[in-house]
């Protein structure tokens, strides 16, 4: 027995030992937040004075060392999520993450997201450049004196890099991507075209109502003349599945803001929440800023030296996302005895070639060939081709994208510098002037009592001769399609002080009938913005409490056109008489504890599915769910009683539209049965629909998910104020259906009168450090639409001096 006895201590002596390294290593990990910190290239000390909730305020005596503060913190508290940043803007993602993560690094390549950021850095000058490399040096002071990696890079086996201003300006682009994309709406339409006429296409992506779209050339002939065969177009469709999300359906934001005369304060209110993926930690990082002449709270991304949204002393501004086409995808035709060389309205012109190396962890460096033509990348380079069309096998065309972020004049910091200093409406539009993407709706409001919104932003205009109009990829060669030049600046959308008494914007069509430019016609459906408009016009004023409960809102507008057909919905199915009065009772309250929500989107993803599925493709439509809902073409299909789409055409019966709305509703109540059990009062919307904030790379590997990845149940759906997009297709990882993967990324209250109660919260935590109680402090407050004050008169919980130091060689 006595060996025993030595085997189990030596066993517990390990344990205890490895317990405390772990102990040891998750407090050198925490940065320091009190005491002095040598800061190399700063100008002047600085204070860092950081709250209960871990919210730094930056006391400098400059803009220029307030910036270099704000790269400190981010490294402490965000350095793997800049990490992150930084490899997704250099495509550098497989030399971290392995194999898995090449096609994204192709195709970030051929974006040449990177090289872009370069020649921006070039152009640069002034007090952007000043603060971008003052930025940098703060984020590398920090990493140079770790105590500790955070644990992303230990597990991973990293070693951290210097950030540099170019990585921030990448970023700044990718953040463009994000909410800046009909490219591949475009694409679907080219793939639609193979088998579908440029009517049918558009019935199924159809405008949202009084929208003022230009007639469009048929589009599936031209392809067909053009010789464009299935193979070339499935290896083009592939690759919205390689490139990082960008235009997702529920993308979008809300902001609204009221003058005096209808505030219980007598002066100005503002709201904003933008809608972002959801992430573990959040896109966002909270700050105050005082400097000399200007005091700023809000929200900053970590990889930029920016407020991007907040208050200062004197206003408050909040965006959302314009949805403008500042995207065109252009068909090159490849010269049959020079692949080198693409046809141009001047003849057959050399395409820009260069070769870049991915390094693959575990594997041998791979060689990538990154080419441009005179619109811009060539996207079809993503290394999709040669799977489709065979190693050897010369495409006739490729695919190119033309993009205003892309743009070597692009400057994302300028315009913003000099909307945080602004002190008047007037004072902030005119700062916005130079702003280029991504387009954003920007309300604002004053001290002096002033309301406006401006949606500033690069807009090209298409001639009279381009009959495509930006919808579907054109022809390369063909001048006519080429952009002509830029919705002057003073003419983009804007208004100030309407005798209404607000403003609001949920991307929705921004302009009327009358507006003289074309910006665009891929609108958010109206959902949001009608029920906004339905609260506010509903009393004469309103608090900041009932601002609050607006984003708290989860009464789904879009359900009013579908629900009649759910509820005449008969299956012989033995569920149906125990939910029947759910659905009878059921009004488009997205209840998170309810059970009516989850049987109606069941439903509707079933009824979707039986519609469609024979025209778009059982392999195209469950893919393409994952990006949009087809909920605008499916109420248009049952308003009309469409039997050309009811069909079913893969059988030799016609069905018909209510045959395939009893089926559907048979479909999901099995489906429900099958997943959530045969007692449907377990069938709770939140249960099924929980917001997840996703690690990268660790919500993909099982031991890890539950430590780093962050989830709670919510209420609402795509199309309520408190938005929480439901995704149509099951997750690649769990299969679970209804996801919440898009949201608030962050809430924000502003009051003009009194700033100190102006509020926030955002989605997970201060911390990007799994070990901090501030890794996921913010995530329960936040689903329940809690805030915390943006301002903060506390005593700090913590200080930190910055004191300048030599910088080392």
């Amino acid at each position: 027995m006595g060996w025993r006895r030595v085997v189990l201590g030596g066993v517990a002596a390990v344990a205890l030992g490895v317990a405390a390294a772990a102990a040891i290593y998750a407090e050198r990990v925490l940065p320091q937040q009190d005491g002095t910190l040598a800061a190399p290239g700063l100008a002047a000390p600085v204070r860092i004075e950081r709250d209960a909730d871990g919210v730094p305020t930056l006391h400098a005596t400059s803009l220029r060392d307030a910036a270099y503060a704000l790269g400190v913190v981010h490294a402490q508290d965000r350095l793997w999520q800049l990490e992150t940043h930084r490899r997704i803007g250099a495509g550098r993602l497989a030399e971290a993450f392995g194999a898995g993560a090449l096609d994204t690094d192709r195709f970030l390549r051929a974006l040449a997201v990177r090289r872009a950021a370069t020649a921006q850095w070039a152009a640069l000058k002034g007090e952007a450049r000043e603060l971008l490399e003052a930025y940098a040096q703060g984020v590398n002071g920090v990493q140079r004196n770790l105590r500790a990696r955070p644990p992303e890079f230990v597990i991973l086996g990293l070693q951290t890099e210097d950030w540099t201003p170019i990585d921030s300006l990448a970023w700044a682009i990718m953040m463009a991507w994000d909410l800046g994309g009909n490219w591949s709406s475009e694409l679907l339409r080219l793939q639609l075209a193979q088998t579908l006429s440029v009517e049918r296409i558009a019935e199924l992506m159809p405008p949202v109502p009084g929208d003022q779209r230009p007639a469009t050339a048929d589009y599936a002939a031209l392809y067909r003349s053009l010789n464009l065969d299935g193979r070339t177009r499935t290896a083009f469709g592939r690759l919205p599945a390689l490139a990082p999300e960008s235009g997702v359906e529920g993308v979008g934001s809300n902001n609204w803001v009221l003058a005096g005369s209808h505030t219980t304060t007598g002066t100005p209110l503002l709201a904003n929440d933008p809608h972002l993926k959801l992430s573990a930690p959040a896109l966002w990082y909270l700050v105050r800023i005082e400097v000399p002449g200007l005091k700023l709270a809000g929200v900053t991304m970590p990889g930029l030296p920016l407020v991007v949204l907040g208050q200062s002393a004197d206003l408050a501004w909040g965006f959302t996302n314009t949805g403008p086409d500042v995207q065109d995808l252009y068909l090159e035709r490849v010269d049959p005895a020079d692949p080198g060389r693409v046809q141009s309205p001047e003849g057959w012109t050399p395409i820009e070639s260069t070769t870049e190396i991915i390094k693959v962890k575990g594997r041998p460096d791979v060689p990538v060939t990154v080419r441009r033509t005179r619109h811009g990348p060539v996207i079809s380079d993503a290394g999709i081709a040669d799977t489709v069309l065979g190693p050897k096998e010369r495409p006739a065309y490729l695919l190119a994208l033309r993009w205003t972020a892309l743009d070597a004049d692009f400057d994302a910091v300028t315009p913003a510098i000099g909307m945080q200093r602004a002190r008047s409406v007037d004072e902030f539009v005119a700062a916005s002037r130079g702003w280029v993407a991504p387009m954003q709706n920007m309300v604002v409001a004053d001290r002096g009592g002033r309301i406006g919104f401006v949606a500033p932003g690069r807009v090209p205009v298409r001639g009279p001769h381009h009959d495509l109009h930006g919808k579907a990829p054109a022809p390369g060669w063909d001048a006519r399609y080429d952009w002509t030049g830029w919705v002057p600046a003073d003419e983009t959308p804007r208004e100030f002080d309407p005798a209404r008494g607000w403003i609001a914007t949920a991307n929705q069509r921004i302009v009327d009938a009358a507006y003289p430019h074309f910006l665009g016609s891929d609108w958010a459906a109206p959902y949001r913005q009608q029920r906004i408009e339905q609260v506010l016009t509903a009393r004469p004023r309103h608090s900041l409490d009932d601002l609050a409960a607006l984003q708290a809102d989860i009464k789904s507008l879009a359900v009013e056109p579908l629900l009649p057909w759910l509820r005449k919905a008969r299956p012989a199915h033995p569920l149906l008489p125990v939910v029947a009065a759910e659905i009878e009772s059921f009004d488009g309250t997205m209840d998170a504890g309810r059970i009516a929500p989850l049987i109606f989107w069941s439903w509707a993803r079933q009824l979707t599915l039986g519609v469609f599925s024979d025209e778009v493709g059982e392999t195209l439509l469950p893919r393409t769910l994952g990006t949009r809902s087809f909920r605008d073409a499916l109420e248009g299909v049952l308003a009309r009683n469409d039997s050309w789409w009811c069909d079913d055409k893969r059988t030799p019966a016609v069905e018909t539209c209510e045959q395939q709305n009893t089926r559907a509703l048979g479909r999901a109540l099995d489906e429900l049965e099958l997943r959530y059990g045969a007692d449907p009062s377990n069938w709770i919307w939140g249960r099924a629909h929980q917001a997840r904030s996703e690690h990268r790379p660790f919500s993909r590997v099982p031991v890890l998910k539950d430590l780093f990845e962050l989830r709670t149940p919510v209420g609402g759906d795509t199309y309520t104020v408190n938005v929480s997009r439901v995704s149509l297709r099951p997750d690649a990882t769990t299969g679970e259906l209804f996801l919440d993967e898009h949201g608030p990324s962050m809430r924000a209250l502003y009051d003009l009168g009194d700033p100190a109660r102006s509020r926030v919260m955002f989605s997970s935590g201060q911390s990007g450090i799994v070990f901090s109680p501030r890794y996921r402090s913010f995530v329960k407050p936040w689903a329940a639409v809690q805030y915390r004050p943006l301002w903060s008169a506390a005593p700090p919980a913590a200080t930190l001096q910055l004191v300048p130091a030599a910088l080392r060689p």
